[in-house]
């Protein structure tokens, strides 16, 4: 038995509607469906959703189910508290003269290169930047799509450990190395 799987979801005013291996969701942010697996099968009861392993499953399907269960489990409390409330995600730029400045659904990305960066936000994915433009908070109901938009945007300039420059996020701590030193 999967210790994840076995967990219910709370619903949290989220409505859910099962239809065989498919569920409904419709919350305040966001609605859509989710496919269970056929190993899987899902019931509502007490205001939380409840995964069980599916019975009539073959014995082959059986040995994977603890691994499917519990992801399946993660990934569908995921989409459901994103129904209901929007997921936040904070980056920070450090270096002189770096930046970021929003201009629609694009962001201007001023990162010390020849270049300024153009990088176009999802539709799902809002923005907000503070007066310095060193100071990113990132929004969306969609867990998955924030964390790979905030990675692409860490990526075009990764912190370094002399000096501390780069984009981070405001949780991340970055080792600093020792520059070289004078012989004496």
């Amino acid at each position: 038995m999967s210790k994840i799987g076995r967990k219910p979801i709370d619903l949290n005013g989220v409505t859910v509607d099962i239809q065989n291996h498919d569920i409904h969701y419709k919350g305040k942010k966001n609605s859509g469906t989710y496919r269970l697996p056929a190993v899987l099968t899902a019931s509502v009861a007490d205001g939380k959703l409840q995964l069980h392993v599916n019975e009539s499953a073959s014995v082959k399907e059986l040995k994977n189910a603890n691994r499917v269960w519990g992801l399946n489990r993660a990934l569908l409390s995921n989409v459901l508290k994103g129904a209901n409330q929007d997921f936040e995600k904070r980056l920070e730029i450090n270096g002189l003269g770096f930046k970021a400045a929003l201009s629609g659904n694009k962001i201007v990305f001023t990162l010390g290169y020849s270049h300024k960066i153009d990088f176009e936000l999802p539709k799902e994915v809002t923005m907000e930047v503070d007066k310095t433009g060193q100071k990113l908070l990132f929004k969306s109901p969609n867990r998955e799509l924030l964390g790979l938009v905030c990675s692409e945007i860490r990526a075009l300039r990764p912190p370094e450990p002399y000096k501390g420059t780069g984009i981070k996020y405001n949780t991340e701590v970055i080792a600093r190395k020792a520059g070289k030193t004078k012989a004496a």
